[in-house]
């Protein structure tokens, strides 16, 4: 049983009884309530990222996009654009998986979202050792994919793949190929 099982409070603690608005993501960072309308970019890579995994994964995990994660903290509340579950994970007594059933983590880059994409998910998601953290970087067209983290909030590997080339995603006994030939450039 983690802490979170056991009565830590989550960050998403504080929106249990609110009427969120339909279209807008909505996360904790630093304990400030953050809604913003996914845009355009994300919309397409994600769905396209998402039926690509999901068909790897072929019942041996799951795949999740824009669902509340419970991370050990009050302050950070992430939902993020593609979380892959670990096969066998257990939802919490809250009803939502916990970081410590996450095998990979990515996030689609925006302008309203790289400093929490870049900075503090990086680190949050290190600290909790969350095995594979992808940035997918429209503006500059590549995937960025970061293992093996550290308790001190860094990854000690990176890698980047430029759009058109096979994302691969070395998960717990198998790996994932995401074709990234589809992913549209910002180019603005």
């Amino acid at each position: 049983m983690t802490a979170m099982e056991i009565g830590t409070p989550s960050a998403w603690d504080v929106l249990e009884s609110a009427n969120l608005p339909n279209g807008y993501r909505v996360e904790i960072t630093a304990g400030k309530i953050i809604m913003t309308p996914q845009g355009e970019h994300q919309w397409k890579v994600i769905p396209h990222a998402a039926s690509q995994i999901d068909r790897q994964l072929a019942g041996h995990g799951d795949i999740l996009s824009n669902v509340m994660i419970d991370f050990p903290s009050i302050l950070y509340g992430y939902a993020p654009d593609l979380a892959i579950i670990a096969p066998g994970a257990e939802r919490n007594s809250r009803g939502r998986y916990a970081w410590h059933s996450l095998e990979a983590v990515i996030e689609v880059a925006s302008a309203s979202t790289r400093d929490n994409d870049f900075q503090k998910k990086f680190r949050m998601y290190a600290e909790c050792g969350i095995p594979l953290y992808v940035i997918v970087d429209p503006s500059d067209g590549t995937c960025t994919t970061h293992s093996r983290p550290t308790r001190t909030g860094t990854y000690a590997e990176q890698d980047r793949i430029p759009f058109g080339e096979d994302l691969v995603l070395p998960l717990e006994g198998r790996e994932i190929v995401v074709a990234t030939d589809g992913f549209p450039r910002d180019r603005r």
